[in-house]
């Protein structure tokens, strides 16, 4: 058994066909293994030419509807489900192909994307996992909202919400990846919105591939979907997968203890920007294995 955590990629190539949730444009998704040190990268196929683009925050082009990289003209939409899914399997180096701009939105959840991984394969490689390990405190605050950082031996995320709504409200959830199954506890949860709001996405020809298939939809005092929901807290979970794979842009797993209260990819960014900065506040290195 290894001393450190070690390095991981996919045991094979898997491939995934699905539709963008704002482009409504059928997308084809195949994950490469990589090797060590490789990192996750995207390489759009149908841009002939086109440099792969690293999945990290300084190449973040766009947070407003969801998270965006891009570089030298190409860009990738909605990468943070396929993202939390590398994050909470711990697959460290991948090379994703994708023939159009926007990762397919499946169920609207992480689901698809963590069972065809695991389906796959997940080997080790012979290199250290590195860490970002956190030795301060570091926090971001917009009014209400805040996301900080706390030291901690292993890796912790706690995740609350607050809607003015009856069938959300005040929700809060922890996941611990010591502890806690990614593939059962999170990957399921699914992405939520208001009718109003799908009805003005649409209007702007935004959200055109959203419907009861990808997403959550909840009226004045009903969820539409027919099947309801999948966890009681199935809205925190849901942030809280979305957190995961913001904060995986960090380009290496963080030994800390993340808490975000009401944030959202803004924020999230925000945060990690910050997090940066301070560079005293962190050290980088291997973790070994308790």
């Amino acid at each position: 058994m290894s001393t450190y955590y070690m390095q991981k990629t996919l045991s094979q190539p898997v491939a995934v066909s699905g539709t963008g949730v704002h482009s409504g444009k059928t997308v084809h998704l195949t994950i490469h293994p990589a090797p060590k040190n490789h990192g996750i990268k995207f390489r759009r196929v149908d841009l002939a030419g086109t440099q792969d683009i690293q999945a990290l925050f300084n190449l973040v082009v766009d947070t407003s509807l969801a998270t965006v990289i891009g570089t030298n003209g190409a860009i990738v939409s909605t990468i943070e489900h396929l993202m939390a899914s590398f994050a909470g399997l711990g697959v460290d180096n991948a090379l994703v192909e994708i023939d159009d701009y926007e990762i397919p939105i499946m169920d609207g959840s992480a689901k698809i994307f963590t069972n065809i991984i695991e389906g796959a394969g997940i080997r080790e490689q012979d290199a250290p996992k590195h860490f970002l390990i956190v030795k301060k405190i570091i926090r971001v605050a917009e009014g209400d909202k805040s996301v900080e950082v706390h030291p901690e031996p292993c890796f912790k995320i706690t995740c609350s919400i607050d809607f003015k709504h009856p069938l959300i409200g005040k929700q809060k959830l922890t996941f611990d990846r010591a502890k806690n199954n990614f593939a059962r506890e999170l990957s399921c949860a699914r992405t939520f919105g208001f009718i109003q709001d799908m009805e003005l996405l649409k209007k702007f020809s935004l959200g055109k591939g959203g419907s009861l298939d990808n997403a959550i939809i909840i009226d004045k005092d009903k969820i539409l979907n027919k099947g309801g929901l999948r966890y009681p807290d199935e809205f925190v979970r849901h942030k809280l997968l979305d957190s995961l794979g913001d904060f995986s842009l960090l380009g290496m797993p963080i030994q800390g203890h993340i808490i975000s209260h009401k944030s959202g990819h803004t924020l999230n960014h925000k945060f990690i920007k910050t997090f940066l900065e301070k560079k005293d506040a962190w050290e980088t290195g291997p973790a070994k294995v308790e």
